[in-house]
């Protein structure tokens, strides 16, 4: 595309969460959590296997007992994905991930009780290697908070912030990342770009408990594509009430809106109308599903008429336009056409030979037409 808008980031000191740098001019990772009961290794290991084929860069695992923490210990030993570990009160608990091979502790020091408990978890993560991830969320604010601001208002989310954040500065620790999270779109937009100037660690974004998998999409692309737009934000978390694997999903399609990273099929796609040639949605719907497992950027339109098919398509690595019969375009010039009954299966055999033909950075092409 020949406009492209030039988002410039906030700058951040740079942490490490396994083998994935966050901050500085590190790419935006997505994350998302588990859902299972975590002593449940087995449903937990699938789970995590499923959001790695989806593209996860680092997951999160809550860890509410010692039993977890154990449970834990197999999982480690079982991925190579990051993993975080959610660790509320009991530091003991915390201590024993961190030997267990957490990459990183989101915990909030102020819950985890006295400073001797605090320092010693601080301590661990130092020894280990590994950052803390400070959690503020609008439904667990301290309570003279809510007596002193009457609802979780975003100066409210800051102070709680700064105080979790003094506790580590005088413990001369600096390896954190923090989130500010609400349900509420323009809370947490407000809280983030009141902190964003204050520190210089990465900030992890999320729309807390933002809803079902529609609903909750909408919200956190409005919300979190504001805050990316303004630069802010180095690790994003899509939280929906919803199979994990479309937290992913979404955190990517959110990123590649804002042409700040790509991953996998970006398919551009019209809404359809009268105008169309074949059945848009019902090829949109298949090629979703059959493209999925694919990691490698691509943009691939698929346009039911002539109207603003051409134009598409020769925007995309590949494209279809609708017709009679229906014209394929591969890296912008028209290549074969193709009937209504191989549309899919044809899209998708492109695509792939596309990718598995890619040479360099030069989207060099082979790809063989039917005969």
């Amino acid at each position: 595309m020949s406009f492209r808008h030039e988002i410039k980031r906030r700058v951040s000191r740079q942490i490490q969460v396994g083998r994935v740098a966050v901050g500085g001019n590190a790419p935006i990772s997505v994350q998302s959590m588990t859902n299972t009961e975590t002593c449940d290794v087995e449903a937990t290991l699938a789970q995590l296997q499923a959001l790695q084929r989806a593209g996860a860069d680092i997951v999160r695992i809550s860890i509410p007992s010692m039993e977890a923490a154990e449970a834990f210990a197999q999982i480690r030993k079982r991925t190579d994905l990051p993993l975080i570990t959610d660790i509320h009160f009991d530091y003991k608990i915390a201590l024993r991930v961190a030997e267990l091979g957490a990459d990183c502790l989101r915990i909030n020091p102020g819950n985890i009780g006295r400073e001797d408990r605090v320092r010693a978890v601080v301590d661990s993560a130092r020894a280990n290697g590994i950052p803390i991830r400070i959690g503020v969320n609008a439904g667990s604010l301290e309570k003279d908070l809510q007596k002193k601001y009457g609802e979780p208002t975003p100066a409210a989310l800051v102070e709680s912030a700064l105080r979790h954040i003094d506790i580590l500065n005088r413990l001369d620790f600096q390896d954190f990342k923090i989130s500010l999270k609400a349900s509420d779109v323009h809370t947490t937009v407000a809280a983030y770009r009141q902190l964003a100037g204050q520190i210089e660690q990465p900030l992890h974004l999320g729309i807390t408990e933002a809803g079902g998998a529609r609903a909750g999409a909408v919200k956190s692309a409005i919300g979190l594509g504001m805050l990316l737009n303004d630069g802010i934000g180095d690790t994003i978390r899509v939280s929906l009430a919803a199979d994990p694997v479309q937290e992913i999903k979404v955190g990517f399609d959110i990123l590649k809106s804002l042409q700040i990273r790509s991953k996998g099929v970006n398919l551009i796609a019209c809404p359809s109308c009268s105008r169309q040639q074949f059945d848009v949605i019902k090829t949109v719907n298949a090629l979703e599903e059959r493209l999925e497992d694919i990691l490698e950027p691509i943009d691939v339109a698929v346009i039911g008429c002539v109207v603003n098919g051409p134009g598409e398509a020769r925007e995309a690595d590949i494209g279809l336009t609708g017709g009679s019969p229906n014209l394929l375009y591969i890296n912008g010039k028209p290549d074969h056409k193709v009937d209504d009954e191989q549309l899919v299966d044809e899209l998708e055999r492109v695509v792939r030979e596309f990718i598995a033909n890619r040479v360099d950075d030069k989207n060099i092409l082979k790809v063989s037409v039917p005969a």
